[in-house]
């Protein structure tokens, strides 16, 4: 099963999209499942329950500054994750991606969740 796959089934498992993004990559980064879920414990429902950013791209950010981040800014980088997200899926707001108050999706979480690991491996 690919990562993208086993972030998707991190999810309906119980953990939220950023949780399910950041557990998908526990194997290669330096903390531990029960840490990283922690970590992305408060950005389900689009950062905080703002609907705001997309917890998954959160995470997969997350995840971009503990594998590039050498004491220079990575905004480059940061920035490029977010605009192929983006370009996926049709905006980075957790509101927007699932259509609350226009009715219409633009991507549905699961898509989310895949598309922000898929963005990510292409960058690290």
């Amino acid at each position: 099963m690919n990562r993208a796959e086993k972030a998707v089934e991190y999810k309906h498992s119980g953990l939220n999209c950023a949780q399910a993004v950041l557990a998908a990559f526990a194997d290669e980064l330096s903390l531990d499942e029960t840490t990283l879920k922690k970590l992305g414990a408060s950005f389900g429902i689009g950062m905080g329950s703002f609907e705001a950013t997309c917890g998954a791209l959160c995470a997969a950010q997350m995840i971009l500054g503990l594998k590039q981040y050498e004491g220079r800014p990575i905004l480059s980088a940061a920035k490029e994750v977010c605009l192929d997200f983006k370009k996926l899926c049709g905006s980075i707001r957790c509101a927007e991606l699932k259509g609350i108050g226009t009715g219409k999706v633009l991507c549905p979480c699961d898509d989310c969740v895949r598309n922000a690991v898929r963005v990510l491996e292409k960058r690290i």
